[in-house]
């Protein structure tokens, strides 16, 4: 990475609903893993919702309990998916169908719509529900649960950002 701080950097997000559960507990799992492979000074990434209402809220205490109980970064602050943000990302990762579906919605081309994932699709061994479940109205273990679903498709995703730096060089 002997260029990366020449080049714009590659820029990932992750989309839940409300922004507090699942995408921020994404973030800081793929944060920690792009820092480790050395890759911190190339590779951006945040998190989002498809829903306001929890703007400028940390995320969800179970959240950062589990982040924190595996050695994570918590530091969080909710914000909503903006249509016009999709010029300033590489990857829209989606953590469900429904997210995925108001993704598309907003996406102003087919440009936009290229960049959308689902989470689980970077999995291999994920099988045909590739749904992340919204921990929210559960306990600890459906935390446990999304950070181990999280945590299996890291690989792809990293491997998905390698290529993306390669071809922005």
């Amino acid at each position: 990475m002997s260029n990366a701080s020449a080049r714009a950097p590659y820029r990932v997000t992750f989309v839940c609903t409300g922004n507090i559960c699942r995408s921020p507990m994404a973030e800081h799992v793929l944060r920690k893993h792009v820092d480790d492979e050395g890759l911190a000074d190339a590779v951006v990434v945040d998190s989002s919702g498809t829903g306001g209402w929890h703007v400028g809220d940390p995320a969800d205490r179970r959240t950062v309990r589990t982040l924190q109980r595996h050695g994570f970064t918590s530091d969080h602050s909710a914000r909503k998916f903006q249509r016009d943000w999709f010029e300033d990302y590489d990857l829209v990762i989606a953590l469900d169908a429904g997210h995925l579906r108001e993704l598309r919605a907003l996406a102003r081309d087919d440009r936009d719509r290229d960049k959308l994932r689902l989470l689980r699709s970077f999995d291999p061994s994920a099988g045909p529900d590739l749904d992340v479940p919204d921990p929210y109205y559960d306990g600890d273990e459906a935390f446990e649960h999304v950070l181990d679903l999280i945590e299996r498709a890291v690989p792809g995703i990293l491997d998905e950002i390698r290529r993306g730096l390669k071809a922005k060089d």
